[in-house]
Parts: C-alpha cells; sequence; structure tokens
C-alpha cells in the first residue's frame, strides 16, 4: 500500500458530503490518500482496525472466511465505505477488503472518525441507517444461503450486481469478475456457477462473453430467485 501526493476533491464521498463544511479542513489534514495495486489487500480480517476507508477510485471486495472457502461479503466502488465492520468493544477486522483492480481510497484514522460522530450529526444518522440496511442485507443472504436454490443465488448475484453498477453502453455488467468471485458472492462453487452460467446462456436469458455478462431477461432471473 503506497501513500498518495493527490488529494481527494472532499466532496465525492458520504463523509465529505454530509459533514458540516467547517469540519472540511480538519478532514483534508487528518486524511491520507492510499493506492493499492489489483489483488492487494487494503486490510485484513483479524487484524486491529486503525481506521476507515472511502473508496476514490476503483472497487474492492469485502469477504470473509467460512471455513477453507471464502464468501464476498459485499463490493464498494467509488465513494463507498469499506473498513467500518471493525468498529466495536474490540475494533478487530471481521473481514478483508481486498482490491480488484488498482484503487485509491482515503483513509481516515479511527480517533478522527470517532471524533466526526460527534460533531457531524448528519453523517452519524447516515452512517445509522446504513448499518441498519446492511445487516437486512447480511440477515437475507444467510436466509437464501440456506433455503434458495444454488441457481437462484447465481441469478440473484448476477441481479445484485447490475443494480449496484449498473451496465456498459453495449448492456454488460459494469464489473468484471472471475468465475470464483462470483461463485464466492453466490456462496457456491466455481463449477456450480460456471455450469449454471452455461445453462442460463443456453436459454438465452444471459449472454456471457469471458468476463463480461449481460443479463437478456431479467424476469425470468427474477423468477429464480423466488423458488423455495
Amino acid at each position: 500500500m503506497k501513500k498518495q501526493k493527490q488529494d481527494c476533491d472532499l466532496k465525492s464521498c458520504m463523509y465529505c458530503q454530509l459533514c458540516i463544511p467547517e469540519w472540511l479542513p480538519a478532514i483534508g489534514a487528518n486524511r491520507k490518500i492510499v493506492s493499492i495495486k489489483k489483488g492487494e489487500l487494503l486490510f485484513n480480517e483479524g487484524d486491529v482496525m486503525t481506521g476507515i476507508y472511502f473508496v476514490n477510485n476503483g472497487t474492492v471486495k469485502v469477504h470473509k472466511q467460512w471455513g477453507q472457502k471464502e464468501l464476498i461479503v459485499r463490493f464498494a466502488k467509488n465513494g463507498d465505505i469499506v473498513g467500518h465492520r471493525g468498529l466495536g468493544a474490540d475494533n478487530i477486522y471481521p473481514v478483508s477488503g481486498t482490491a480488484l483492480e488498482n484503487v485509491t481510497a482515503c483513509f481516515i484514522p479511527l480517533d478522527f472518525f470517532m471524533s466526526s460522530l460527534k460533531i457531524n450529526y448528519d453523517f452519524m444518522q447516515r452512517l445509522m441507517l446504513f448499518f441498519a440496511e446492511e445487516l437486512k442485507q447480511s440477515e437475507r443472504k444467510m436466509r437464501n444461503l440456506a433455503h434458495m436454490s444454488v441457481k437462484g443465488r447465481v441469478a440473484n448475484a448476477l441481479l445484485l450486481l447490475q443494480n449496484k453498477f449498473g451496465v456498459k453502453p453495449d448492456g454488460h455488467i459494469n464489473i468484471l469478475l472471475s468465475r470464483q468471485d462470483l461463485a464466492s458472492y453466490a456462496g457456491t462453487t466455481y463449477e456450480t456457477v460456471f455450469r449454471i452460467m452455461s445453462d442460463l446462456a443456453e436459454q438465452q436469458l444471459l449472454k456471457v462473453d469471458g468476463k463480461k455478462i449481460t443479463i437478456l431477461n431479467q424476469e425470468a432471473l427474477e423468477g429464480f430467485t423466488k423458488d423455495e
């Protein structure tokens, strides 16, 4: 991880947008802009939490070891917060954050971040609502792992990715994931994802071109997610 000389614009992420204007100079003085290469860790599961990150550019996968397997919890893109799951009594990161491409992020030291919460009520309220929504999504994911068919989980993962990242002009989902990462996000194996993707492509519900995935029939994929 390298420190960068260039600054962010102090207005693109939730943190800067919701803090009072008088607090922005303090953010500028305390933050650190870091750069990590594709495949490198931003923070590691089990490490002592030192601060919070806001993604400036690039995509980060937030993942956790589940036995011998990796489970991807969420993805973060420009403006998103990562590392916040370490907040708590022990201040230990319960997940890891890995760059899916070259990433620049704004690092906010923990002590300064906690001071920000005491002063910036709009930001604190938004963060609380964000935590509540993230908890709902985590509970939904656990329910899906227990009750949704594997095809439904793969379809649901693709729909979530499209909703999060949008689509490129040619129609493919605006994130390029390996089959292994897609499997880790859906809570299944590489082999199962490969088989299901091939099946969906044969049914002309998806178009697959390497890592480029285009949803051709969203209604049909949504139908799989309702299959108990």
